[in-house]
């Protein structure tokens, strides 16, 4: 059986293995997750499961969305995410999955997205030149430079590498190991950096390239 849930990113720490060696371990909160949907090749062309994870309030949910969990009979939920599975028959909607479906030594990708940088200019964006701050360079020292063409095209080009939102984009690791799971607490322990920021979204599955 293909393995999958949906989590969020605890932290890191260090934990010693059986030889006393230090091994630094992201800890991902591992469900508790519910099935919601599933999607079949004779209704929808393609076969997965679609399950939730997180508690939220009903207010915080639209009418569609509330229409959606009662058709499947199970309470709201905060977060949603399809998973196409080699085999969708083991799974029904309504069951549970948690940490304790994955063991220790596991190999996984772990899906997340990365924490940004805020806005950025172009030298941290993309590692572009200073001018120099002598013979009449002014305050603009760090700036993007010149944007092209003058009156043909009158525009800047497709492409221009310019100041913008740095950093936060989705992000998979593949071919982590899973070191420790405490299945009385959800928790699933990483060896390795996981992406994203503290308390962010993560899904893992089984990984594709096995070791």
């Amino acid at each position: 059986m293909q393995k999958c849930i949906v989590g969020k990113k605890v932290g890191m720490t260090q934990i010693f293995d059986a030889k006393g060696n230090v091994v630094p371990v992201t800890v991902i909160e591992a469900g508790p997750c519910v099935v919601v949907q599933k999607k079949t090749s004779d209704n929808d062309g393609y076969e997965s499961v679609q399950i939730g994870f997180g508690a939220v309030s009903d207010k915080h949910v639209n009418k569609p969305m509330k229409g959606h969990f009662a058709k499947a009979d199970v309470a709201c939920k905060k977060v949603l995410r399809e998973f196409r599975l080699d085999d969708c028959s083991v799974l029904n909607v309504g069951d549970i999955i948690k940490a304790d479906a994955f063991e220790d030594g596991d190999k996984v990708d772990v899906c997340g997205t990365s924490k940004g940088h805020g806005y950025a200019g172009v030298i941290k964006r993309y590692g572009q030149h200073r001018l120099k701050e002598t013979h009449g360079t002014g305050p603009v020292h760090r700036h993007a430079g010149s944007m092209g063409a003058c009156s043909d095209p009158s525009r800047v080009m497709k492409g221009k590498r310019l100041p913008g939102h740095m950093g936060v984009e989705r992000v998979t690791i593949q071919n982590l190991c899973v070191v420790k799971v405490d299945a009385e607490n959800n928790l699933i322990a990483l060896k390795g950096a996981v992406p994203g920021p503290k308390g962010g979204i993560v899904y893992v599955t089984d990984s594709v390239k096995k070791a």
